[in-house]
């Protein structure tokens, strides 16, 4: 027995309405991950920036106690950045760690041999 127009109509209502709904949730949630994704941005450049400037200003300091003008805001400018570096690359990996166990598993993406059948 075929429905009526009403019910596919009323149908299809319903449907719009959850698929509105779940756009919605979908934006909020993109949304909030841009911010946090920017946020991070932001942190790790401050870590860049702060760690350089800290190791000029460690070189500088040792230049005044030990009269070796430029050779200690080199190295104090070196180190400052190694150091830097290498904080931002552990801080990465946890933020990239995190974001993966957010996300949960991968979906499976059909191959391209399996369409040759």
């Amino acid at each position: 027995m075929p429905q009526s127009d009403d019910q596919r109509d009323e149908a299809l209502k319903r449907l719009d309405q959850r698929l509105d709904a779940f756009a919605a949730g979908r934006e909020a949630k993109n949304a909030y991950q841009g911010a946090r994704s920017v946020s991070d941005g932001y942190r790790l450049l401050a870590e860049l920036i702060g760690g350089v400037l800290g190791g000029l200003g460690l070189g500088w300091g040792f230049d005044q106690l030990v009269h070796t003008s430029p050779l200690g805001m080199i190295a104090g400018l070196l180190i400052g950045l190694a150091v830097s570096v290498v904080v931002i690359v552990r801080q990465a990996g946890q933020m990239s760690t995190k974001a993966s166990e957010e996300a949960g598993p991968a979906h499976s993406v059909p191959s391209d041999d399996d369409d040759e059948n």
